[in-house]
Formats: C-alpha cells, sequence, structure tokens
C-alpha cells in the first residue's frame, strides 16, 4: 500500500515537473516570437523614415500629382493654344487657370492670380455680414502693410482700400484687381506663353515636373472662423 502511494507521488511530481516544463517551453516561444515582431516592426520604421528622407522620394510623390492634376482637366493641345489668344482667354479655363498659377509658382508670384481669384470669389458675395467678413480676410491677407502675400499696389489704391474696410462694398477690392490683373497680362502672362510649361502643352509633350521652391501659402477662407466661401476650391 505504501508502495503504491509512494509510486502515485512520484507519478504526480513528474507529470507536475512536465507541464511546468512544456509552459516554460511555449512561453518563451511566444516570448521569442514577440520580440522577433517588435524588431521586424522597428526595421520596418526605420526603412520606411530613411524612405521619407529620400529626396526622389518627394519628387515621385509631386510628380504623381501632377500627372493626376493634368489626367484631371485633359488639357488637349487645341485647348491650350487658345489660351495664347488673350489673357482673358486663359483665366475662363480651368485648366488654364491651373496651369498658370502652377508657372507663377516658379515666379515667386502666385499671390497675384490667388488675389484676382480671392476678388472674384468675393464679387458674388450676397449676405452683408460674409461681405464684411471676406473684405477684413483679403485686406489682412493681401493688402496691408507686411501682409503674408501682400500684392504689389501703389499707395494710393491701398489708402482708398483702407478707408472703406470697415463698410466694404462687393466693388471695393475693383481697382486693386484690375491692377493686380494689368500687371500679370503685361509681364507674367507673356513669360508664360514662351515657358516650358506651356509650350509643354501645345506640343503635345509629356508635363515636366515642376521643381517649387517654396511651398504656395494658398488663400483660403477656411483660415477664417465663420466664413464661407463661394467656391469649391481655392488656387
Amino acid at each position: 500500500m505504501e508502495t503504491s502511494l509512494v509510486f502515485f507521488s512520484q507519478l504526480n511530481m513528474c507529470e507536475s515537473k512536465e507541464k511546468t516544463f512544456f509552459k516554460l517551453i511555449h512561453g518563451s516561444g511566444k516570448e521569442e516570437t514577440s520580440k522577433e515582431a517588435k524588431l521586424r516592426a522597428k526595421e520596418k520604421r526605420n526603412r520606411l523614415s530613411l524612405l521619407l528622407q529620400k529626396p526622389e522620394f518627394h519628387e515621385e510623390t509631386h510628380s504623381g500629382r501632377s500627372g493626376h492634376l493634368a489626367k484631371e482637366t485633359r488639357i488637349s493641345p487645341a485647348e491650350a493654344v487658345i489660351w495664347g489668344e488673350s489673357f482673358d482667354k486663359l483665366l475662363s479655363h480651368k485648366g488654364g487657370l491651373e496651369t498658370f498659377t502652377r508657372f507663377l509658382k516658379t515666379e515667386f508670384s502666385e499671390e497675384n492670380i490667388e488675389f484676382w481669384v480671392a476678388c472674384e470669389d468675393f464679387k458674388k458675395s450676397k449676405d452683408p455680414q460674409q461681405i464684411i467678413l471676406k473684405a477684413k480676410a483679403i485686406y489682412e491677407k493681401f493688402i496691408q502693410n507686411d501682409a503674408p502675400q501682400e500684392v504689389n499696389l501703389d499707395f494710393h489704391t491701398k489708402e482708398i482700400i483702407a478707408k472703406s474696410i470697415t463698410k466694404p462694398t462687393l466693388h471695393s477690392f475693383d481697382a486693386a484687381q484690375s491692377r493686380v490683373y494689368q500687371l500679370m497680362e503685361q509681364d507674367s502672362y507673356t513669360r508664360f506663353l514662351k515657358s516650358d510649361i506651356y509650350l509643354d502643352l501645345t506640343e503635345g509633350r509629356p508635363q515636366r515636373p515642376t521643381n517649387l521652391r517654396r511651398r504656395s501659402r494658398s488663400f483660403t477662407y477656411n483660415e477664417f472662423q465663420d466664413v464661407k466661401s463661394d467656391v469649391a476650391i481655392w488656387l
């Protein structure tokens, strides 16, 4: 009887040791798997970080966006040729406006077209409160001294706008918009027609990646609380 008890006791001890052994084995395996997973995740993050730091990655991304834009607007050589007939025809075409904006960015003067677009949108305003808010936004963004995207206007024109900004009308920026329009038509538009950006389109050549030396600070009324734009997209 005593012998049997001793035998079963030893058997139970063996089973207990085996269970402990298997727990250790499986636990160690899980721990090892967890460590390997963490190492792989860390290596993946490091590779991604290095990829993002490569200049060619950003060039490819920008090129892809430009290609998507060209595909989206579907500008044909015949359409591009029409832009050369007059500045009005260029600006009245969505693809023309986008392409001209792209060109101005290479010359660091995109604030001119953005101001013109802002004025076009402003003149469509109907609610009196919106007129006041939008006029103030345009003045602070483009007109006042040291504005983030100050356009080139003479002192007299600026002074007239500054005096009327507290009680603006839909014609408050007409003189300034006209001056900026003339500046673009007589200066930038002439160079645009000779640029690779335009000539590539008229001749049906693939668009080349544009090297933008600084990011455009596009003017959007979304930057100002309680102001709603009458257009879906601001350039």
